[in-house]
């Protein structure tokens, strides 16, 4: 995960605490916690550079609608990018 943008990271955060959402509930998502737009040239090529690294599987809802979920990848990573915030955070 150390090769991930801070962006990229807060995407899988938000994937991993959905249940396979699509892009626009991402987006929003995104949206209300920046409190600004999020454009659609940024969000979906982060995406997909989440999909080629192996850390998102990217599914078809529909014709036009694509939903996301973390790999066993993804998700070990996230596990151990906490694990390592724990080492500097004092949660107390």
């Amino acid at each position: 995960m150390y090769d991930l943008t801070g962006f990229q990271r807060d995407l899988m955060y938000v994937i991993a605490g959905r249940d396979e959402p699509h892009g626009l509930a991402i987006k929003e998502e995104l949206e209300e916690y920046y409190e600004k737009e999020i454009h659609h040239g940024r969000l979906y090529p982060n995406l997909d550079t989440l999909v080629d690294k192996g850390l998102v599987d990217k599914g078809e809802r529909d014709r036009r609608t694509n939903f996301y979920t973390l790999t066993r990848r993804g998700r070990r990573e996230i596990e151990a990018r906490r694990d390592w915030e724990n080492e500097y955070i004092d949660a107390e």
